[in-house]
């Protein structure tokens, strides 16, 4: 049993084992790299020095894994492997946390009382402004959400007219933002995430 998992020399840990864990390092590394830029795009600054050691120190225990390997081709693969997955789970990591705010405009060219009202109703700021649109007047609804209410307020768009032109843009900073019933303060390490 020792020789089989903690041997160096065998051929288990040569070609399967040690790739693995560079695999796993770089997923880890270049995960929180996608997590730190979206997160510095979005102005978080408190967490991102936190994610930047950790993602040095995997990036440096990967790196210093192979130059001790050269001659094993399973950890060249590993490590351009687990970069190109740690892209992708550092994206869905962002998606998960949905951290931030945003920007939806509503173009609507009657009842826009419908969806003002709705949105009021759910405790969400709305502004409207008459507007010239290509085919004559329109009105122009503005309001900013969490980028986890994004969904709703579309199906709110959706429900009480479903032709409105609509379009939702990152919201770097605001004031006075009123949101949804639906927002709640949490209470764990993540909300650092939120200054």
């Amino acid at each position: 049993m020792n020789t089989l998992f903690f041997n160096q020399s065998s051929e288990l840990y040569q070609w399967v084992l040690f790739p693995l864990f560079i695999f796993v390092c770089r997923v880890c590394d270049v995960s929180l790299s996608t997590l730190r830029s979206v997160l510095s795009a979005k102005g978080k600054r408190k967490i991102v020095p936190f994610i930047g050691f950790f993602e040095v120190l995997l990036w440096i225990i990967a790196v210093s894994s192979i130059l001790k390997n050269l001659n094993n081709i399973m950890c060249y693969v590993a490590f351009a492997s687990g970069y190109s997955v740690g892209i992708f789970v550092g994206l869905a990591i962002e998606e998960k946390l949905a951290i931030g705010t945003q920007v939806i405009r509503i173009i609507t060219k009657h009842h826009s009382m419908d969806i003002s009202d709705a949105l009021n109703a759910e405790n969400y700021g709305v502004t409207s402004v008459d507007a010239m649109g290509a085919r004559g007047p329109v009105k122009m609804i503005f309001t900013i959400v969490k980028r986890k209410e994004v969904p709703h307020v579309i199906e709110i768009i959706h429900a009480k007219q479903p032709d409105a032109f609509y379009s939702v843009e990152d919201c770097k900073d605001a004031t006075q933002v009123r949101y949804g019933k639906k927002s709640k303060f949490n209470w764990n390490i993540l909300s650092l995430l939120k200054k």
